[in-house]
């Protein structure tokens, strides 16, 4: 396998302070591009943490009748939009630079903040608590049970973390590391105040996925689907994780054109574990045997840190006038998702260009 890894140099300067500063260089971005684009934005309700408009932006870069598309997505999780913003935003320059080439039977379809309000905040979730990657599931019919979140739910609501630590090193204890991390993240429906809560309806981010299925004619190309994420595996790495099943064509094709480093939750290989109505599924069944879609999760610290930074979030969350100490939490959140640490930056960014450059050869190919 061959591709052209783009040769520029790294700036971190990509790296923006807030989803605001973000947003507006996203935008001023596309002014530079001389190829033929598309700009659409989709409102989100409410407002961000300095009372700015909330949208998710998308920009269609080639021309619209290509049979190839790959889909970059930024801010599945709201607040992991920092660095998803980031290297949407290197590889924008890329291409107005002419660093990277867009072949003339492929499309670039870029997606940004597709969780807005969670960016601006500094939360993974929405205005209503919901998680955006548990949240493709039938919702006419019955919900997925997660009867271990149920178990561990009051020790998630403990005020003391030694306690809450104690509580999850017993259930690890008894039950063993895949189990708990399958209780507390594998996604869970009866709890809108506590983490991974998947919703009762169709969140803003899908449908808005679904309304550009619709809007180019997604069902009909070819599609290689990136989604940035931050704050799960080893730090500075970012691994290829594909949900699609073993012995599926989607997973055939990931190994394709991602090679040995593609790792698979199904089979254990993976620092994630089989989690409850992805964001993949909603892509997965408009794909043909052609397409795969993976997920490029940037590590940061510890998943028992990552556990324990969430579960203190959605506490302050669900306790009213208590701004201070949110705000204060919000800082924990971005040092963990996106940490102020130029190696890190250059290792996600450096990364980043490397996958999408596969990505973008395997598709056109």
């Amino acid at each position: 396998m061959s591709y052209c890894l783009p040769v520029a140099a790294i700036d971190t300067a990509v790296f923006s302070a807030s989803y605001a500063i973000g947003r507006q260089r996203w935008l001023a971005q596309l002014d530079r591009l001389s190829c033929p684009k598309q700009h659409l934005s989709y409102p989100c309700n409410g407002n961000g943490a300095e009372g700015e408009q909330l949208a998710t932006d998308t920009v269609w870069i080639g021309s619209p009748d290509t049979p190839n598309v790959l889909v970059l997505i930024g801010g599945t999780h709201g607040i992991e939009g920092f660095a998803g913003s980031a290297i949407q935003l290197d590889q924008l320059d890329l291409i107005a630079k002419g660093s990277v080439s867009v072949p003339t039977d492929t499309a670039i379809l870029m997606i940004h903040a597709l969780t807005p309000w969670g960016y601006a905040w500094r939360r993974r979730c929405d205005a209503d608590g919901v998680d955006l990657n548990r949240n493709s599931v039938d919702f006419s019919k019955p919900l997925p049970d997660n009867e271990d979140y149920d178990r561990l739910k009051d020790a998630f609501y403990l005020p003391d973390a030694a306690q809450r630590k104690i509580a999850l090193a017993e259930f690890e204890r008894q039950h063993g590391r895949v189990l708990l991390e399958k209780a507390v993240s594998g996604g869970q429906y009866s709890d809108p105040a506590g983490p991974f809560y998947g919703g009762k309806t169709p969140a803003h981010g899908r449908l808005v996925c679904e309304e550009l299925m619709r809007q180019y004619n997604l069902q009909e190309k070819d599609l290689a689907v990136i989604d940035l994420h931050t704050g799960l595996g080893s730090y500075g790495y970012g691994e290829i994780i594909c949900d699609h099943k073993p012995d599926s064509a989607g997973a055939r094709t990931a190994g394709r054109w991602y090679g040995d480093s593609v790792a698979l939750p199904l089979l254990g290989t993976s620092s994630s574990v089989p989690k409850t109505g992805l964001l993949d599924y909603a892509w997965h069944a408009i794909m043909n045997d052609h397409s795969c879609y993976v997920t490029l999760e940037f590590g940061t610290f510890s998943t028992d840190q990552l556990f324990e930074i969430l579960l203190r979030d959605h506490q302050l969350w669900a306790q009213p006038n208590n701004q201070a100490d949110r705000l204060a939490h919000s800082k924990v959140m971005l040092h963990h998702f996106c940490p102020n640490d130029r190696a890190w930056q250059e290792m996600v960014l450096f990364r980043a260009r490397q996958v999408i450059a596969q990505g973008l050869q395997g598709v056109s190919s």
